[in-house]
């Protein structure tokens, strides 16, 4: 009885460190390769999550995730370190035109 209610556990806890969330353009996604951070510090960012392995980024800006493909670790880096994230966002990752140097439209697209 005490390996049963163990292994439910072990079960249990497992399902509640996974999370999924919804991106738009891309579809629902796994966070468990992702490294997220929350920010605190901008006023319509609030979260971030990468995965380094597929340069693959999804931030959150107000309520939504946008994805963001083939994105170096150091632009990744520099948006976390830049004195105004918004900024820098602005700047160097959504880009200008309807493909700014990180759109999932015109870079290769993670599957996971």
């Amino acid at each position: 009885m005490l390996r049963i209610f163990t292994i439910a556990i072990v079960l249990l806890s497992n399902a509640a460190s996974a999370e999924t969330i919804n991106v738009k353009y891309y579809g629902t996604l796994d966070l468990k390769p992702f490294v997220c951070t929350d920010i605190t510090r901008s006023s319509f960012i609030n979260r971030t999550c990468y995965d380094k392995a597929q340069q693959f980024m999804v931030v959150q800006l107000r309520s939504t995730y946008y994805p963001y493909c083939e994105m170096p670790a150091g632009t990744y880096q520099a948006f976390l370190n830049a004195p105004s994230m918004g900024k820098y966002y602005n700047a160097n990752i959504k880009g200008s035109g309807p493909d700014g140097p990180y759109d999932c439209r015109t870079h290769r697209k993670p599957t996971y």
